[in-house]
């Protein structure tokens, strides 16, 4: 059985990622009856409900991976220091797609930014990996989930430029003019 200090440990490793899911929520939320439901979307979207359990229980996976790496490669003094500087610029990362498609509406960037955190996020399993083999493993499905919605994003981006500025990769505003 863990000490009550590990525990402590575990759980803020679990609620850091969580609070800038919270705050992303809250964005994410404001713009989903507006802007966002104005868009085309491919057929492949999941429905919204599926977003926040999933965002969740990727959160808390990749936090306890965070713990893991921090326990077995001695912290920021040890063989996990890079571990754990790749992750705080994913989490990062992370934290900043929502700003740029919610409330920005910057479809274009939006794509380059999660290709940035796709990368980011195999980066840091990898690297997790080489410290605790289960942290590691529990970014396989933070990775997917990535790729899936590098995907889903940049449909989203093609379905919602004009067809003659596909080669210059224009943005569309609210009211559908070109920015």
């Amino acid at each position: 059985m863990q000490s009550k200090c590990e525990i402590v440990k575990i759980a803020g490793a679990v609620v850091l990622p969580q609070l800038g899911g919270f705050v992303n929520g809250y964005l994410t939320r404001l713009e989903i009856a507006g802007w966002y439901s104005q868009l085309r979307f491919p057929a492949f979207r999941p429905p919204n409900w599926v977003f926040g359990p999933v965002w969740t229980t990727l959160y808390a996976g990749m936090g306890y991976a965070s713990y893991l790496v921090w326990r077995t490669g001695g912290g920021f003094a040890g063989p996990a220091r890079l571990p754990l500087a790749l992750y705080g610029v994913q989490l990062a990362l992370n934290w900043a797609w929502t700003p740029i498609f919610f409330r920005m509406h910057q479809l274009k960037w939006s794509v380059v930014e999660i290709l940035a955190l796709t990368g980011a996020v195999a980066a840091t399993g990898v690297a997790f990996h080489g410290v605790n083999k289960l942290a590691g493993y529990l970014f396989v499905p933070y990775f997917a989930w990535c790729a899936f919605a590098s995907v889903l994003n940049y449909s989203i981006y093609k379905l919602n430029t004009p067809p003659d500025q596909t080669a210059t990769i224009e943005e569309i505003t609210d009211d559908g003019k070109q920015k």
